[in-house]
């Protein structure tokens, strides 16, 4: 966009008069997604493969921007080899692929759960030809993890939850507290499957939130004011329905005021949006809002092994659910624990808050893996958009 005609256009009285138009051509005025779109929560509608229907499950999973980085290999009987989309990764705001391993993690545990349900156990063998390197640049096609399907499973009460999770993006109530009871039965679901030790914690004490909703917000103001990790969040920016429906992933937006500039052509993706515009404004309310009013913290640590941060996802997802099941929301805050230079000094502040160390030099070093607020949403959060079965399966 030009910046002074977004400028002008946002701030001045003429914004009803220019998006009236602009609206009634872009057709309904809501802000929900368009529903094929979301379909993939409905289920796997007419799936009969077992592996098939596991997978659908799955691609609900949480993860980072929304990228879907999963690819399920299906070309060996009775296994699925769960692979990286190495196209679907974050250079910038996770320059390790830290954080898209872990949404490998939940996606992980997901289709073991789908599994389970559908009466299979089965052997997982995470790395079985060796965990990818640290450098996305040196990444290949060797699997995360490689799921053996067996007779004997057992139904996971959490199942009941998959379809039914949401991850709320919007200002918690600051006159709902989240009861310290209710947060110990949220931990006490927490134990991931597998091997890894993790660790998991979390508060609601007054005298610990204002600390870290001004880590939470100040770490998010590094992410947005850096220009190549706000512009890698801008270039994966969906705008309206036909956008949303065409990518299916991303952070969607179907707001009538954001669909109106875009129709203008006022929706600039080429640079970060100049301080002082509305764009920056709005970005940085919603971060700020985010931050401020969250009423409590939960958090996982472990080693920061490959393996770790896989067994860190199944673990999030896991607490999610459970969260889901107990009408409270749960939405990660962890840019503070990303690894860009410019974050380093808050990536040692949220080990100091969380474990009372500095942060992690080596990965056999215990790390926060996730920094995720609490508090209940004024409204139930969309389902977000998610890519056809087909675009995840290698037959």
């Amino acid at each position: 966009m030009h910046r002074r005609n977004f400028i002008r256009l946002a701030g001045g009285g003429t914004i009803a008069a220019a998006t009236a138009g602009t609206l009634a051509a872009c057709g309904a005025v809501g802000s929900h997604y368009p529903a094929e779109a979301v379909e993939a929560w409905k289920g796997p509608v007419g799936e009969t493969d077992p592996r098939r229907r596991a997978v659908a499950y799955a691609i609900t999973a949480p993860n980072p921007h929304n990228l879907q980085p999963w690819l399920a290999d299906l070309r060996e009987e009775g296994v699925i080899t769960l692979r990286t989309d190495r196209e679907r990764v974050l250079p910038h705001t996770d320059p390790w692929g830290r954080q898209i391993l872990i949404g490998h993690g939940a996606f992980l545990e997901l289709l073991v759960m789908a599994l389970a349900q559908q009466g299979m156990g089965c052997e997982v063998q995470l790395w079985p030809q060796g965990a990818l390197p640290l450098a996305l640049r040196e990444w290949d096609d060797r699997p995360v993890a490689r799921i053996r399907l067996q007779p004997g499973g057992q139904p996971d009460p959490l199942f009941a939850q998959v379809l039914l999770r949401r991850t709320p993006k919007s200002d918690f109530d600051t006159t709902r507290p989240v009861a310290p009871e209710l947060l110990a039965r949220l931990l006490a679901s927490a134990p991931a499957s597998g091997q890894t030790p993790l660790r998991v914690g979390g508060t609601v004490a007054a005298d610990q939130l204002p600390a870290l909703r001004t880590l939470c917000w100040e770490s998010a103001q590094v992410e947005l004011l850096t220009p190549r990790t706000m512009m890698e969040s801008i270039h994966l920016t969906r705008v309206g329905p036909s956008e949303i429906l065409r990518h299916r992933d991303g952070i969607s937006i179907n707001t009538p005021f954001v669909r109106a500039v875009a129709a203008l052509g006022l929706f600039d993706r080429s640079a970060p949006p100049a301080e002082g515009s509305a764009a920056y404004k709005s970005a940085m309310g919603r971060f700020e809002g985010h931050s401020r009013t969250a009423m409590g913290f939960v958090w996982i640590t472990g080693a920061n092994t490959r393996s770790d941060q896989v067994q860190a996802g199944r673990a999030y997802v896991r607490l999610q659910l459970q969260a889901t099941a107990l009408g409270v929301g749960m939405h990660p805050m962890s840019q503070a624990l990303q690894e860009f230079a410019e974050m380093a000094p808050h990536c040692e502040r949220a080990h100091q808050l969380v474990l009372g160390q500095p942060a992690p030099r080596t990965s056999h070093d215990a790390t926060v893996q996730m920094l995720c607020r609490m508090g209940y949403p004024p409204d139930m959060a969309p389902a977000t958009p998610r890519r056809p079965l087909a675009r995840f399966v290698r037959t």
